[in-house]
């Protein structure tokens, strides 16, 4: 069974925390981020996608 919150968003705006989204599959956790970038991408933004089972962060911005 796959862990529902698996793959963990974080975005970041001038140091403090402001998003977090977790979801079971990757190809959706991916888009989200995506998504992320596009609608938050901006100085002072750092947002990250992380594989909650691995430890492994999967991409960051910037």
């Amino acid at each position: 069974m796959t862990d529902p919150e698996r793959f963990h968003l974080t975005l970041h705006l001038d140091g403090r925390p402001v998003l977090d989204g977790w979801w079971g599959d990757e190809a959706t956790a991916r888009k989200k981020f995506r998504e992320a970038v596009g609608d938050y991408g901006r100085d002072g933004a750092r947002i990250a996608l992380t594989d909650t089972e691995t430890g492994e962060q999967l991409a960051s911005w910037p």
